[in-house]
């Protein structure tokens, strides 16, 4: 009994969960204090992850992970926007940062989520490295940190067009 009750509800929850719109309200910009940063690609967001990938190669960065974070969640029964998280990092910079404080780990290596929106229009965000700093109370490592934010708005001007 106990048995058919939560199968009853799990099939309750993939119908509210496939039925529920994921882009019926456009994408919010970011709160002020959330540290997160981001610019408007002119890219699909195929290309948009592309270039990224190219200009993390370009300046002999490495390159970890690419998460299809909507294929995911469509293996879930889950409709989600595009949306792609890529990670990478220079790990003689970024292990600076985790010998500061061993719970930076958490921020690294570096993350970049490429999202459409309802509109159709892609995003490139990040989160702000002087905000990872703040979270993490590391008062030591300026010039790297500046270092790292340069980096990404670097990488993230790649799919800005020309």
């Amino acid at each position: 009994m106990q048995k058919l009750k939560l199968m009853a509800i799990a099939a309750v929850l993939a119908t509210t969960a496939v039925h529920t719109p994921a882009t019926a309200a456009p994408l919010p910009a970011p709160a002020a204090d959330s540290g997160i940063v981001r610019v408007q690609s002119a890219y699909g967001v195929d290309e948009t992850v592309a270039r990224i990938e190219a200009a993390v190669a370009a300046k002999g960065i490495k390159f970890f992970s690419e998460i299809d974070q909507s294929a995911l969640a469509q293996g879930a029964g889950i409709s989600l926007p595009r949306s792609t998280l890529v990670q990478f990092g220079n790990p003689p910079l970024g292990i600076q940062f985790l010998t500061a404080n061993p719970y930076s780990g958490l921020d690294w290596p570096v993350r970049m989520l490429v999202l459409q929106d309802a509109d159709g229009k892609v995003w490139v965000a990040w989160t702000d490295f002087h905000y990872i700093a703040h979270r993490h109370h590391i008062t030591n490592r300026d010039a790297q940190f500046k270092m790292a934010s340069d980096v990404a708005a670097s990488i993230a001007r790649s799919t800005e067009g020309q």
